[in-house]
């Protein structure tokens, strides 16, 4: 008889809500390293900079439905207004893939950020090349969908790209171990459906990338560098690699 009812009070919420949402709540990830898999991703709490200021962050899966993924992550950081903190991010898992193999990324993102009126922090996507599918990244490719109150990439502009309506600025620099590219979008886009492979093809067909390199990873989330009670909630987020 339990069995029968949490089958019906299951399909009950999925007919509701619309989705096959998660019933039992994930604990929060707040160690510095702490991860968790849930489908094809890996949801980072990635505090990998927390010395440079005072604070905490943490980050919780909140559902997923076939391919889209649902997470959030909360934090307060002070410091340096140009010390990056964190990057809590959801990874996605795939083999490695030459560039010139590569047809499609399409990938849909809604997110929603809230925050002190200082607060300072991006929303991006990070993906990292190489020239062999092991071993060290070379290149990261970041991917700017919004910049609060300042935060500024790495580097200085090289160039603008233009795509779907909105207008790109390429940055070029180093974070001491890759070289990094970044494209800034001109306005914060809290809602996107695109593809990710025509910023690759624009750093290819520049020569700034080769297309004999190899995708290792795709991440995306937020990097905060100063602010209190901020909260990123990703509502629907998906990628694919064809």
């Amino acid at each position: 008889m339990q069995l029968k009812l949490f089958t019906a009070l299951s399909t009950l919420v999925t007919f509701v809500l619309g989705s096959p949402l998660l019933l039992n709540k994930r604990a929060e990830l707040c160690g510095q390293w702490d991860n968790e898999s849930v489908g094809d991703y890996i949801v980072y709490n990635n505090l990998w900079g927390m010395g440079s200021g005072d604070g905490s962050q943490c980050t919780e899966v909140l559902g997923l439905d076939g391919n889209t993924l649902s997470w959030r992550t909360s934090w307060s950081w002070s410091g340096g207004p140009y010390d990056v903190k964190s990057y809590a991010n959801a990874a996605y898992l795939f083999d490695p893939k030459v560039i010139s193999d590569i047809s499609n990324i399409p990938f849909t993102w809604s997110w929603s950020y809230t925050g002190s009126d200082d607060m300072v922090a991006n929303v991006a996507f990070d993906l990292w090349t190489s020239t062999s599918s092991t071993g060290d990244y070379e290149y990261e490719i970041m991917i700017w969908l919004a910049a609060f109150n300042g935060a500024g990439p790495l580097g200085s502009s090289v160039g603008t790209f233009s795509y779907e309506g909105t207008r790109w600025t390429l940055y070029k620099g180093t974070n001491g171990a890759q070289t990094v590219y970044s494209f800034i979008a001109s306005n914060n886009i809290e809602s996107l459906t695109s593809n990710a492979l025509p910023f690759i093809t624009h750093l290819v067909d520049n020569g700034y990338l080769d297309k004999s390199q190899y995708l290792r990873a795709i991440q995306s989330g937020t990097e905060p560098f100063l602010g209190t009670n901020a909260e990123l909630t990703s509502t629907k987020y998906s990628v694919e690699i064809n």
